[in-house]
């Protein structure tokens, strides 16, 4: 009579996990940076054309992905400004409840 082979049991999803950690998610930002980066330079390359800008007592003619980076940088300190405030806002909140 041959033996019987011992039953096992598939593992489970979580036991065959990687763990998350962050030089992982360091590594996925710089992947997705790179992706980001080749994505802008190729709709920069693609929109050369020469628009006229006029900003407060500024003007003049610059590359329209020029004047769209531009737009887009400005609006991203100015969303880094506000949650750099909120941020300090809760700190300081934290800091008094304890």
């Amino acid at each position: 009579m041959p033996a019987k082979a011992p039953v096992v049991s598939p593992p489970t999803a979580g036991a065959s996990r990687v763990p998350r950690t962050r030089t992982g998610a360091a590594w996925f930002g710089l992947c997705t940076a790179v992706l980001l980066s080749v994505v802008l330079i190729v709709f920069m390359l693609q929109n050369t054309r020469s628009v006229r800008v006029d900003f407060l007592w500024m003007d003049g003619s610059l590359p329209l992905a020029l004047a769209l980076l531009i737009a887009g940088i400005g609006a991203a300190l100015l969303t880094t400004a506000v949650g750099a405030a909120r941020i300090a806002q809760l700190r300081r909140m934290s800091r008094q409840r304890r």
